[in-house]
């Protein structure tokens, strides 16, 4: 992989490694770590197409006692979700205070279809995906993009539709809305993160 890029979170003790190759679309396979809710390392690897859709996403996340993973791919827009467990998270989610996170992965993949990207988590280089794919780095200002995503949560992979907009606040800036929560984005010139506030800031490359 030609590019690395690497963050370290701002919301919580944690960090993401990503490798990466965007020479046509992205192809990209990366590391969190994090201990909220509970210690945990999260591996994944994301490919799109030259547009930058993404078509395929496997992740594993793992701590003590504990070993799950997803994989999602799409194909004549749909997508198949395929997953697999091993321990037992919900135990030690509640074992430190915390909600069980249920199953990994969706019961009806369906209500994923109208999704072009993937979010995954706390993971800054997500965000380059509809961004790149849309063109928001050097696009005009105050124009949102409302999208739909498959939204991985972390750590127990539960994989969720969700509802995003992104919009373009001039070079090396854009609004992220998801609900009510709202956060400026700063991006480089490739579109990638380099502040997320409250959640991530870029330490390689400054």
């Amino acid at each position: 992989m030609p590019k690395s890029l690497f963050w370290a979170r701002t919301d919580t003790a944690g960090a993401e490694h990503a490798l990466l190759d965007d020479g046509r679309g992205l192809t990209a396979r990366g590391t969190q770590t994090a201990v909220d809710p509970i210690p945990y390392t999260c591996r994944y690897q994301v490919t799109t197409d030259p547009g930058w859709a993404t078509t395929r996403v496997e992740v594993e996340a793992e701590g003590a006692g504990w070993l799950r993973s997803v994989r999602l791919e799409r194909s004549a827009d749909r997508w198949r979700v395929t997953t697999a467990e091993q321990g037992d998270l919900d135990a030690a989610l509640r074992a430190a205070g915390h909600p069980a996170a249920g199953l990994p992965g969706t019961d009806d993949p369906d209500r994923l279809a109208d999704a072009l990207d993937v979010d995954l988590g706390g993971a800054a280089l997500f965000n380059a995906l509809p961004v790149r794919r849309l063109g928001l780095a050097r696009g005009p200002a105050d124009i949102p993009h409302r999208i739909a995503v498959a939204w991985v949560l972390v750590p127990g992979l539960l994989v969720v539709p969700a509802e995003q907009v992104y919009t373009s606040l001039g070079p090396g800036r854009v609004r992220f809305t998801s609900d009510t929560f709202t956060a400026d984005i700063d991006l480089d010139a490739d579109g990638y993160v380099v502040r997320y506030p409250g959640l991530t800031e870029r330490i390689y490359p400054r």
